[in-house]
């Protein structure tokens, strides 16, 4: 990486940036989501941006005032602060494969970790057939489907998310349509090993 923000490439606060790169945290979400699917506008994307940083915190990878990725976490309601959520994490297309993805997880464990978490939780759509776990009945023996998911090929987050040791816990069917699922994973911060 070139120049970085912090010269070392680690994720910092999005907060303490220039609005200059939160309005690059909204644009990102524009870009990045576009399959599957997220934020249709930017005025709607820049709402997400400004409730992350109101209800938890955000962390972003900057280069040259450029924001590479990008990630939010957000306490899990009625979980007393024992489940923070990853939402949302995104790294611009060209810079993905590079190492940014994983050190924006790594940031909100950590940061999840000091404010009480035990547990980190996400939601991964398929909202576009990436995965077999879309087009099927997942009503009709759903720990089987679960423990069956893969990727169509497609490159669908979860495998990355697996890769950083989240485990599929369960899917909202027909979460984003009919056939359409939500993808539920979790990992364990801290607590009994």
């Amino acid at each position: 990486m070139r120049n970085c923000a912090n010269s070392s490439g680690d994720p910092v606060d999005l907060a303490s940036q220039p609005q200059a790169i939160r309005e690059q945290a909204a644009a990102l979400l524009v870009e990045g989501f576009r399959e599957p699917r997220g934020w249709a506008s930017l005025g709607d994307a820049r709402a997400e941006v400004a409730r992350v940083l109101h209800e938890g915190f955000a962390r972003a990878v900057v280069d040259d005032g450029v924001l590479l990725g990008w990630i939010g976490g957000c306490p899990h309601r009625g979980y007393d602060g024992n489940v923070w959520e990853v939402h949302p994490m995104v790294v611009r297309p060209d810079s993905r494969r590079r190492g940014i993805g994983r050190r924006l997880a790594e940031a909100f464990e950590h940061e999840a970790g000091i404010r009480g978490a035990l547990t980190a939780f996400l939601g991964t759509d398929d909202d576009s057939g990436m995965t077999s776990l879309s087009d099927v009945n997942l009503y009709d023996d759903t720990p089987k489907h679960i423990a069956g998911v893969r990727d169509r090929g497609r490159g669908h987050p979860f495998e990355f998310y697996r890769r950083l040791g989240y485990v599929v816990v369960g899917v909202m069917p027909d979460a984003n349509g009919p056939g359409r699922p939500d993808i539920y994973m979790a990992k364990r911060l801290r607590g009994r090993e």
